[in-house]
């Protein structure tokens, strides 16, 4: 028979040493140097510094050094600095429910000071010496030093071997400081940055001068087309479009007002990874769930398969509505109210990605004057977008469609296109295209004008599956029934955005019960959703109900999807409705019931096209919402320049 195990001793409860504490908080605080180098910046930039220089040994391992050229530390205050809890940044509770600055926990110098070899440079302002702290010593002794700070961290993780254990190679240590520097320079194109590694500069930012604006925090708000020009490069301000955006216009205090502003990427330019999604909140640097899942809804008709897309979004919202006090990293943040702030995300990605870039000009970043110098000055937060972006159409369904071709004359063919009308209310002036006088009588291979239509004059039908149409720039390959497809879907949409959307009037959300209820097992959570949201469920035509207090029984689903798991079907939408509003669930649903019946309804491949009926084609995709990609997010044409036709034949070699 075996013995029973003895019980452990008891141990006394006994407070743990300062030193030991600030040891435990460095473990949230410091995972890598690429955290040293984020809090560090952070107090540069607190300190109004116009240029932060930081040097790396050994990927940022055996020294990190951050000088900036800020306000300083005054002699006095430079012991306290390295003290656990000691800031300048908060002094109540007050301040810290509107938090202004990037850092104000106090904890990150001193819990880098207890795990490396910290020392501290500074010369405040008006001061006639600069001073050194000696971090492990406690030392203070005057030294050469211009206005501002230098904090030298050696040897990381020395006092906790283990944790250095976990550090990657020198290669990937430095990217990750690189990438944690980029982030900062995305943000603050008022300050210049540099990274040295080994004495060799692999990294700058130079400062662009010219502030137009403040923002909430404080800081002065560069031309920012510049900065982005130079850290994401010319290829994203190529494909990107530009996002102003602004809550509550009705209500006067600016309290009340979230602003959204920036660049997204056009769906041609997403990646199989999420590594150029950037999203900023008062100017910090944040991961946050609402955000990203509101930019991935705005591209969700327009992305193709599980692409990711690329970003650069600035979230300008009241401090006090904003709580950054979640995590000691200071990178994720909770919204008082996140409804408001992904409704206003969304609307202002989707607004910037319904402008058809057939119907536009596109701004490049050779037509922006961005050429990489730091002279250059392009805000991309100007409302001259706003002002110039068409208004969405609202099509109004006719027995065939009727369409003006190239004469003047009416082409009464094609039945499942329509006509596009804008409404006689709207503020600005719908985009038309230029058309030719009835007596047009120009040859069919005359040249195009000036100014003509962006996607050109159709010229032949290939294959019964692509329209060829010559414009200023080349040849345009149009896909016919993807293009179509995007024109009728918008079309649905417009009409169901009409209707009242709780009306259950729409076919195919409404309900079918099914013969024998397909139970589940379901968590408390999902038991709860049901019970909480079943007038939403109703709306998408499923009936959820508890059949035990363990699970949920499916008595119906949506008749368009009664062939499909029901199970499955249920724990998707009880598992998004319990993250998201119910709005965007039900959105969602009947976005995907339209796409259907658009794509069923769109013209099919081998279906011969008159020239007039291609020209129609074409001008409804000049002035479509988001025609430049199928409801599946696939390409609906493509351009070939003559340089690219040029190429193909060798000609000017």
């Amino acid at each position: 028979m075996n013995a029973a195990p003895s019980p452990s001793p008891r141990r006394p409860i006994l407070e743990l040493p300062d030193e030991l504490i600030s040891q435990i908080a460095a473990g949230e605080v410091v995972e890598r140097p690429a955290s040293v180098v984020r809090e560090l910046v952070d107090n540069a930039l607190d300190a109004g510094a116009t240029q932060v220089t930081v040097r790396l040994l050994a990927g940022g391992v055996r020294l990190i050094s951050v000088e900036d050229d800020g306000a300083g530390i005054v002699r006095e205050e430079l012991p306290i600095a390295l003290k656990r809890h000691a800031t300048s940044k908060i002094r109540n509770l007050t301040d810290l429910e509107s938090v202004g600055t990037m850092g104000f926990r106090g904890e990150a110098l001193a819990a880098i000071n207890s795990i490396a070899d910290c020392a501290i440079l500074s010369r405040a302002v008006g001061q006639n010496s600069a001073y050194l702290l000696e971090g492990r010593t406690g030392e203070l002794r005057p030294v050469a030093r211009s206005t501002g700070t230098t904090v030298e961290v050696k040897e990381l993780f020395y006092s906790t071997p283990a944790r250095r254990k976990f550090l990657k190679t020198d290669a990937t240590e430095l990217s990750h400081c690189i990438e944690a520097v980029r982030r900062h320079a995305l943000a603050r194109p008022d300050v210049g940055f540099a990274i040295w590694h080994e004495g060799k500069l692999v990294e700058q930012w130079r400062r662009c001068p010219e502030a137009t604006e403040a923002l909430p925090s404080g800081h002065a708000k560069a031309p920012l087309g510049q900065r982005l020009y130079d850290v994401l490069g010319k290829d994203f301000i190529d494909q990107s479009v530009l996002v102003d955006y602004r809550t509550s216009r009705s209500r006067p205090e600016s309290t009340a007002q979230v602003r959204v502003w920036g660049r997204a990427g056009i769906p041609d330019a997403a990646r199989s990874r999420a590594d150029q999604q950037f999203c900023y909140v008062n100017g910090r640097f944040v991961r946050d769930k609402v955000l990203t899942h509101a930019a991935r809804s705005a591209y969700e008709d327009v992305l193709h398969g599980h692409r990711q897309p690329v970003y650069a979004l600035y979230i300008e919202i009241d401090p006090t509505r904003v709580d950054v006090n979640v995590h000691p990293t200071k990178i994720e943040v909770r919204f008082r109210d996140s409804r408001e702030v992904h409704q206003a995300v969304r609307h202002a990605v989707e607004d910037a990605l319904a402008a058809p870039r057939a119907g536009l000009a596109t701004a490049t970043a050779d037509s922006l004057g961005l050429d990489g110098s730091a002279g250059s000055s392009t805000d991309v937060s100007g409302e001259t977008y706003a002002s110039n972006r068409p208004l969405a159409p609202m099509y109004s369904a006719q027995p065939a469609i009727i369409f003006e071709n190239q004469g003047g004359h009416k082409v009464s063919d094609l039945g499942a296109l329509w006509q596009p009308t804008y409404g006689a209310t709207s503020n600005h002036p719908a985009p038309q295209p230029p058309l030719p006088e009835a007596g047009d009588t120009r040859p069919a291979d005359a040249p195009l004008p000036d100014q003509a239509w962006p996607l050109g004059r159709a010229m032949a039908q290939l294959q019964g599956v692509y329209i060829l149409s010559e414009n200023a720039q080349g040849l345009i390959i149009v896909d016919m029934h993807a293009a179509h497809e995007r024109i009728v879907y918008e079309r649905l949409k417009n009409q169901l955005a009409a209707r009242d959307l709780n009306s259950n009037a729409l076919p195919g959300l409404l309900g079918q019960p099914l013969l024998i209820p397909a139970t589940f097992a379901a968590t408390p959570t999902e038991v709860a959703t049901a019970e909480a949201h079943a007038d939403t469920l109703s709306t998408l035509g499923l009936e959820i109900t508890p059949f035990s207090a363990k699970t949920l029984a499916v008595r119906a689903v949506p008749s368009t999807l009664a062939q499909g798991d029901p199970v499955e079907l249920a724990r998707s939408v009880l598992a998004e409705l319990s993250q998201h509003d119910a709005s965007t669930v039900i959105q969602r649903a009947q976005n995907e019931l339209l796409a259907t019946m658009a794509c069923h309804g769109a013209v099919r491949a081998n279906r011969k096209l008159t020239i007039d009926e291609m020209n129609g084609l074409l001008r409804q995709m000049e002035s479509t919402e988001r025609s430049d990609q199928c409801n599946h997010g696939r390409p609906t044409w493509r351009q070939v320049t003559l340089k690219d036709l040029d190429a193909l034949f060798l000609r000017g070699r």
